[in-house]
């Protein structure tokens, strides 16, 4: 049978649902208009007029205005029933002016039958008859369809603000993975098999577990990968595990890195095409060697301190969020640029449809993993600590750095994100010298600690130099700031990695 969207009765003491909480009821007249001429046999449908209703005042997310019964219309539904569902007012002008309809009696059955015909999976929507300035404006609603995406003749669309995109062959897919709770690295990749991926590499990623997990009990390379759903039927193996472990370098995982003097003069530049776990220290490397780091002699015992341009945690978690998130069928690649006073990261594939660019910044949505396999298994192996959060955590440390918050856009396909580092590291540093950057014999204590064993825990670090837990987070914290020391992986089964330039 073909999923049916809509046919919620609503009887004549219940107000209609629709967008705006402060519409007025003056009059009902209900018209019961029989449904089976549709194909639905046991559904019946309740038609309202109604006068001195306020509409709402533009278009949005959630709302459209059209002039006519029409193609037009069912495009706008489909966008609703394929985002967060909304509601098109059918005999209004786009200037929100009432320009009314003719209703026959048999002319809004007949169009609710074309939207059905016309569209799949096929939608039937709410539908209400009422007064505006004594002209009958149709009110057509759909809430967003449970199973996407919905398309009108072939052609799907989202609504983004107020208006209606047409969607891309790759958004059409990632929309129906994300609707039955997949992804794509989730399905087998063609043409490749175990014989184009390294068991070293499936090993490694195995010991990172294993120091995690002591209750990680697989003994052989082919089976951790069976089980994890890594290794199909024929020794073929899905898209996530050919990212991750694929024996030698690919088109498919490609990240741009270059070092711009100005906007078009490259100083350096290198391209990546390893497996994406190799890639995340790779590219942190690349970005070490092009920021500003200075340097300051204190009459501790150790001698070096940095200050970063930026705060190193922060553009880790950048880089994860680009590896985990990038759509990997895109066309073009991973692109960072590094200037003097910023850097652009870029990465294909836009936001969900559950999330905006104001909601991204507001702190105001959940995230999920747009590539779920390559998640599970680099946060099993301590690379990802929790989901979701990464974003929120990269905004706070900026900040906490005496930064300005990233900027993030959608451009090209993709999500851009710009962050913006020191300008004037050496007077930074002066004021800094004079105040916290200076470090005393407890942090150089700390230092050597992480150093000679660098998956000491803090409570270990609290016991040996004779401090409280919570005083001996706070000094860990303002050596991560000052880039003294880096913290790789979560609190149960990371390590510390002390800056090079003094080790």
């Amino acid at each position: 049978m073909t999923p049916i969207l809509g046919l919620t009765r609503f009887p004549n003491s219940c107000p209609h649902p629709l967008p705006q909480p402060h519409a007025k009821r003056t009059t009902a007249n209900t018209l019961d208009i029989c449904f089976r001429k549709l194909g639905v046999e046991s559904a019946k449908k309740n038609f309202y007029i109604r006068s001195e209703m306020l509409l709402p005042r533009k278009e949005s997310d959630k709302v459209e205005f059209k002039p006519a019964l029409n193609n037009a219309v069912i495009k706008a539904l489909v966008a609703f029933s394929n985002t967060k569902g909304g509601s098109v007012y059918v005999g209004i002008a786009d200037n929100s002016d009432a320009v009314g309809l003719t209703l026959e009696k048999e002319t809004l059955p007949q169009f609710i039958n074309e939207i059905k015909n016309k569209t799949s999976l096929s939608i039937i929507p709410d539908a209400e008859i009422i007064d505006i300035d004594n002209k009958k404006v149709v009110v057509l609603s759909v809430a967003e369809y449970p199973i996407k995406p919905v398309s009108i003749q072939g052609k799907y669309y989202k609504r983004i603000d107020a208006s209606n995109h047409l969607l891309s062959a790759n958004e059409v897919a990632n929309m129906h993975l994300q609707t039955i709770n997949s992804s794509w690295d989730y399905y087998p990749r063609p043409n490749k098999t175990i014989n184009d991926i390294s068991l070293e590499k499936v090993r490694k990623a195995m010991n990172a577990i294993k120091k995690r997990n002591e209750n990680f009990q697989f003994e052989t390379e082919i089976e951790f990968l069976e089980k994890n759903e890594l290794l199909l039927q024929n020794n073929s193996i899905t898209n996530g595990c050919f990212l991750m472990f694929s024996k030698e370098e690919n088109l498919w995982t490609t990240i741009q890195m270059g070092h711009f003097a100005s906007e078009i003069v490259i100083k350096d530049d290198v391209v990546n095409s390893e497996d994406i776990l190799t890639q995340i220290e790779d590219v942190m490397d690349f970005i070490r060697k092009h920021i500003s780091k200075e340097l300051i002699i204190t009459d501790t015992q150790i001698e070096n301190i940095p200050r970063w341009q930026y705060p190193l945690d922060a553009l880790r978690e950048l880089v994860l969020n680009m590896i985990i998130h990038r759509d990997y069928t895109a066309s073009h690649n991973s692109i960072i640029k590094i200037f003097s006073d910023r850097i652009l990261f870029f990465n294909p594939g836009i936001l969900p449809n559950t999330i905006t660019i104001e909601q991204l910044r507001a702190n105001q949505y959940v995230s999920t993993p747009r590539n779920r396999q390559v998640a599970k298994i680099m946060k099993e192996m301590g690379i990802v600590e929790r989901y979701g959060t990464g974003i929120k955590r990269v905004r706070k440390m900026f900040v906490d750095y005496g930064l300005e918050e990233p900027v993030f856009e959608i451009m090209s396909g993709g999500l851009a994100v710009t962050v913006y580092g020191v300008t004037d590291l050496k007077a930074d540093l002066k004021t800094d010298l004079k105040t916290d950057l200076k470090i005393n014999d407890i942090d150089d204590m700390i230092l050597r600690l992480m150093n000679k064993d660098n998956r000491i825990s803090i409570p270990d670090i609290a016991q040996k130099i004779e401090r409280g837990l919570t005083a001996t987070k706070e000094r860990i914290s303002k050596l991560k700031a000052k880039g003294l020391v880096e913290r790789i992986g979560p609190d149960k089964g990371g390590y510390w990695k002390i800056s090079r330039s003094f080790v």
